[in-house]
């Protein structure tokens, strides 16, 4: 657009220039277009919104950012308080199980001797005709077993309990420190980009508000050439006769803001005249222009428009920002609760070690003692076999002796009879010569003799199957072979 200044009698121009209510209308409209002052007002509050925005942001990153690099500095040390908990619950449940399947091992043996004694018979020789059968096991206080085996349970449930508290606060500390470190958005212990604020939070604002700042500078261009036009519009209708009036009348009523960058001149009654060539020059112009003015007035509402949008998308960052700061703060909180509680977890994993090395102590005497049992009623059973053996050697050495005797009772037979034929000899060679009285004992039998137990109660050993002996040798040779 463009402006000039000149005056001449509009009977002098009807031929060459548009009509004076053509001119009227270009004023008008002008004046019309002035109204999009509006739009450049609009325009520039954005910019300092977009201003203040800018500034606002940089300080709610900032703090962001560093409550965040607090935070993430805090998490990696309750990392690594976390790490140690763990290796403390791995290195107890190794130890834990390795102990509960050195228990299983002893009960599994154990129970296998017992089963062992419930499936042994005793044989029915060394026992009362009139009782029913028995087994080794009614030979057994099973009730030491079960005792035992109870204290050990309850030594195991001790240890049990305190294990699933401690993982338990785990489990809560690793959901905390997780739910935390989600909100931050960061992998504890992978590089330094925990040191940063997040990509996805870099203000597009720098750039918005410097293409703002280049619209308002074309707005404002728009728009005073729209006020030149406006201008130049009054300048020619009051320099033609009969429109001195209506262009005062028309400028006097103009938008805030607009009405005093236009000459006070061109408000005064009595206009000064110009050249033809002039205002010719000036109606050219005007006529010129006048096409322009939608064209500027669209562009300028354009600019707006876009400027609405682009401060949409700062005020939807500004609300990520505050969101986000909103999480880092939650977080950072969450996080002075879990730093709260830490004497807590840790205490916790004190009282396990302590409860464990305390149960495990009796744990391990208790299975000492589990052992020990085991080992009686395995000597039991190894008993039992050696008494059936010495029941058969008793048997054996009973027969051997009984032999022995039945031989000499028929030795001594023997010697008795041949002593009575000897004596009986003497008689007759010699008795018609020897008076009886000579000795008493000349006519006395000779002594008879016979060998028979001393005690009253004659011991009754069991005559025990030689199957059962050899069974029992069997077991005794195979306990023997295993033991060397």
């Amino acid at each position: 657009m463009a402006s000039s200044t000149s005056s001449l009698p509009q009977d002098d121009l009807a031929r060459e220039s548009p009509s004076l209510d053509t001119l009227i209308s270009h004023l008008l409209a002008a004046k019309r277009a002035l109204s999009c002052v509006e739009y450049v007002y609009r325009a520039n509050d954005l910019v300092t919104m977009t201003r203040q925005a800018l500034e606002s942001h940089t300080i709610m990153t900032a703090r962001t950012a560093f409550l965040r690099n607090g935070s993430i500095s805090q998490v990696n040390v309750l990392a690594k308080v976390q790490v140690r908990k763990e290796e403390l619950v791995t290195e107890s449940n190794k130890q834990f199980e390795s102990i509960v399947k050195r228990l299983d091992v002893a009960d599994a043996r154990l129970r296998k001797t017992l089963q062992t004694l419930r499936e042994s018979t005793v044989d029915a020789k060394l026992r009362p005709e009139q009782e029913q059968g028995k087994h080794l096991i009614d030979f057994v206080d099973e009730s030491g077993v079960d005792g035992l085996l109870g204290r050990i349970r309850d030594s195991v449930t001790v240890v049990s309990d305190a294990r699933h508290d401690y993982e338990g606060s785990n489990r809560s500390m690793e959901d905390e420190l997780s739910s935390i470190r989600k909100t931050l958005n960061t992998d504890v212990g992978k590089g330094d980009g925990s040191l940063h604020i997040a990509s996805d939070l870099e203000s597009p604002v720098p750039a918005i508000l410097q293409d703002m700042e280049e619209r308002v500078k074309i707005m404002a261009e728009d728009l005073e050439s729209l006020v030149k036009h406006f201008d130049l519009c009054v300048t020619v209708i009051k320099h033609i006769e009969g429109g001195g009036a209506i262009a005062r009348k028309v400028a006097g009523d103009l938008p805030d803001g607009v009405g005093q960058n236009l000459s006070e001149a061109l408000l005064e009654p009595d206009a000064e005249d110009i050249g033809s060539e002039a205002l010719e020059e000036m109606i050219s112009i005007v006529e010129k222009d006048a096409g322009e003015v939608e064209d500027v007035v669209f562009g300028t509402r354009d600019h707006l428009y876009e400027m609405e949008s682009q401060f949409d998308s700062i005020t939807s960052h500004t609300n990520h920002l505050l969101h986000h700061y909103a999480e880092v703060s939650h977080a950072f909180h969450a996080l002075e609760k879990v730093e709260s509680q830490l004497p807590q977890y840790v205490g916790q994993g004190h009282t396990l070690a302590a409860r464990w090395a305390e149960e495990k102590i009796k744990i391990e005497d208790l299975m000492d003692e589990l052992e020990e049992l085991r080992l009686f009623y395995d000597g039991f059973l190894c008993a039992y076999d050696s008494l059936i053996v010495e029941v058969g050697r008793r048997k054996a050495m009973e027969g051997h002796i009984e032999k022995i005797l039945r031989d000499a009772n028929r030795k001594v037979e023997r010697l008795l009879e041949e002593e009575m034929a000897e004596r009986e000899a003497f008689k007759v060679d010699q008795g018609d010569f020897l008076p009886v009285d000579i000795w008493p004992g000349l006519m006395t039998a000779p002594t008879r003799y016979r060998v028979q137990p001393l005690e009253e109660e004659i011991e009754v050993v069991p005559d025990i199957s030689k199957s059962v002996i050899r069974a029992a040798i069997h077991r005794i040779s195979g306990k023997s072979s295993v033991a060397g």
